[in-house]
C-alpha cells in the first residue's frame, strides 16, 4: 500500500485529498505547512508528496528545494496560481506534476497513479553499471554523475532525463518523445520544460556540455563517442 503525505494549510483541502485517497487504497499523513512536512519527510518514508505552494512558515516550492537534497520521492504540487512561470519553477526542482486549484479530486488520484506508475517502472530500466565517458562518470543505480572526479547535484528530473539519454546513447530522440517517456504521457507541457532541463544539465556537466548533442527539427542525443 502506497504511502501518501498530503500537505495544504487548508483543512478542508487535507480532508478532501484524503478521504479520496483511502478510499483509492492509500495510507495518509497529514502536514499543515512546509516546515512540519520537511520534519516529517526525515523522520518517515513516503511514496508521494501531495503539497500546495502557498502555505504559511516555509512555501511548498522552499520545502520541497529541500525535500529534494534527501529524497527523491515523487512530488505533486497544487496551487491556486496557473502561471506558466510557476509550473516550470516547479518541474526545474524537480517535481512530477503539478494541480492548478480547483482541482477535481478524482482527476488528482488519476495523477497520484500515474506518478507512482512511473516511479515504480522506472527500477528494472536501469543499466547495472557505471559508465564512462572521458572524465564524465555516471552511476544510474546509484543515481550520482561526477565530472573530472566531482559529484554534481541535479534535480532528480535532471537525473531522470540524462539517464534516459545515457541508455539511449547516439539515437535521436524527439521532444515529445523525451516528455513522454521521461515526464509520462499525463504531463501537461511543450518543449521548454525539455529545452530549460537540457540547458541545465549541459551547464552542469561543464566540459562535458557537448556530450549532449542538439539535433535541429528534431531533438537531442547523447553522443557517447
Amino acid at each position: 500500500m502506497a504511502k501518501l503525505l498530503i500537505v495544504d494549510d487548508e483543512a478542508n483541502i487535507r480532508e478532501v485529498v484524503k478521504e479520496y485517497a483511502e478510499f483509492e487504497g492509500y495510507e495518509t499523513e497529514e502536514a499543515s505547512d512546509g516546515m512540519e512536512a520537511i520534519t516529517m519527510c526525515r523522520a518517515n518514508s513516503y511514496d508521494l508528496i501531495i503539497m500546495d505552494i502557498m502555505m504559511p512558515k516555509l512555501d511548498g516550492f522552499s520545502a520541497c528545494k529541500e525535500i529534494r537534497k534527501n529524497s527523491d520521492t515523487p512530488i505533486i504540487m497544487m496551487s491556486a496560481r496557473s502561471e506558466e512561470y510557476d509550473k516550470l519553477f516547479g518541474f526545474e526542482l524537480g517535481i512530477d506534476d503539478y494541480v492548478t486549484k480547483p482541482f477535481s479530486p478524482k482527476e488528482l488520484m488519476a495523477r497520484v497513479h500515474a506518478v507512482l506508475a512511473r516511479s515504480t517502472a522506472k527500477a528494472p530500466e536501469k543499466e547495472s553499471a557505471v559508465l564512462q565517458f572521458d572524465g564524465l562518470t555516471i552511476d544510474i543505480p546509484g543515481r550520482s554523475v561526477s565530472v573530472d572526479g566531482d559529484r554534481i547535484d541535479l534535480t532528480p528530473k535532471e537525473y531522470d532525463l540524462l539517464f534516459y539519454l545515457v541508455e539511449n546513447k547516439n539515437i535521436a530522440l524527439s521532444r515529445d518523445k523525451l516528455l513522454r517517456d521521461v515526464w509520462g504521457y499525463d504531463f501537461f507541457g511543450d518543449d521548454r520544460t525539455i529545452d530549460t532541463h537540457i540547458k541545465n544539465l549541459r551547464n552542469n556537466l561543464g566540459p562535458y556540455r557537448d556530450k549532449i548533442v542538439t539535433l535541429r527539427g528534431v531533438g537531442y542525443k547523447f553522443d557517447a563517442q
